[in-house]
């Protein structure tokens, strides 16, 4: 039999994984909140999902890396950007959301929410 991490569903879904922050472990340790993976009618993977608080500090982690620098260090635009992109991914829905969004912005939570009204008010026209 094939080790776990040597399997190829392992293989496919572990880039999806990593990009939900997620965590793979045996299926023999899953939990009940823990997504089990099967191949061929045999379980071979658990997904252990992140918690919310947990994927909005991982997203802001990967869009850190994707620009190249702190997310406080951004223009305007470029923050506003973001802002609109995490309302896309349901950042906001998450508890203290705002919060977590305008320290990784060094802004205020009244700016984020300027710039959350300010698309909601382009979207209405």
């Amino acid at each position: 039999m094939t080790e776990p991490a040597d399997h190829p569903l392992v293989a496919a879904v572990k880039p999806l994984v990593d990009a939900m922050g997620a965590e793979l472990v045996g299926p023999e340790d899953a939990g009940i909140d823990d997504v089990v993976l099967a191949w061929e009618g045999e379980d071979v993977i658990a997904v252990r999902l992140p918690q919310l608080s947990e994927s909005l500090d991982h997203i802001l982690a990967a869009m850190e890396r994707r620009h190249g620098m702190p997310l406080a260090e951004l223009d305007r635009k470029a923050k506003q950007s973001v802002v609109r992109t995490l309302e896309a991914r349901g950042a906001f829905s998450v508890r203290h959301g705002v919060e977590t969004v305008a320290g990784a912005l060094g802004v205020s939570r009244f700016t984020v929410y300027n710039y959350l009204n300010r698309e909601n008010a382009a979207k209405g026209d």
